[in-house]
């Protein structure tokens, strides 16, 4: 049983956006999607709200999250959070097919 969080990051003055692209370009991302189980790992930009991103992150199973939830690069997406100030929104969705 597969499920997605979507997480949404909210800031001022464009953090969110630049805490995306130093997630890309920090290779964070990347890293992220070469972990056993996730499926997606994705930002999109809402056309409404120029200060919120929101992630489209996708795994196999809760264990795959739960290693994930346990790796370093959760330490990075905290400092990463912090040093943009940003403020996150949680929504889960299990997919039953």
């Amino acid at each position: 049983m597969s499920f997605t969080v979507n997480i949404y990051y909210t800031g001022t003055n464009g953090n969110a956006k630049k805490f995306a692209e130093e997630m890309v370009t920090s290779g964070t991302v990347a890293a992220i999607r070469a972990e056993e189980g996730n499926e997606q790992y994705e930002y999109f930009f809402p056309m409404e709200d120029s200060e919120t991103v929101l992630l489209v992150d996708r795994w196999k199973n809760q264990e795959a999250l739960d290693i994930h939830h346990k790796s370093e690069m959760m330490q990075t997406i905290a400092e990463l959070r912090k040093k943009y100030k940003l403020h996150m929104r949680v929504e889960k969705f299990i997919d039953f097919i």
